[in-house]
């Protein structure tokens, strides 16, 4: 079995931090994905922004995850908004009734 890849990019603008995921968020790459949360959140900006558009897999540990760090922007008085959630995740975070526990923005503001 192939071991789980996960990129993440950073890119910091004064009142936000957007990371682009590329990859899976699962058992083996959640602690990385946390790593990188909460390095930015030692000097929270109003919001981060994980733009998951290029996930290609995300299990219950990933799930998991995402919820956590919500939380942990919001003790730290940051929005944290999950984009470009693809298909497959949006049926998985419906089916357990994660969805309304996430701040998900997938249209993209005009203008």
């Amino acid at each position: 079995m192939d071991r789980a890849e996960l990129s993440i990019t950073l890119d910091r603008t004064g009142d936000e931090a957007v990371l682009r995921l590329a990859g899976e968020v699962d058992m083996l790459t959640a602690a990385q994905l946390s790593t990188v949360v909460n390095e930015v959140l030692a000097d929270p900006p109003p919001r981060i922004v994980l733009d998951l558009g290029g996930v290609t897999f995300c299990d219950s540990q990933g799930l998991g995850t995402l919820v956590v760090l919500s939380r942990k922007a919001s003790h730290a008085q940051s929005l944290l908004m999950l984009t470009h959630v693809g298909d497959f995740l949006i049926r998985v975070l419906d089916i357990t009734g994660l969805r309304s526990a996430l701040m998900i923005r997938n249209d993209q503001p005009t203008g």
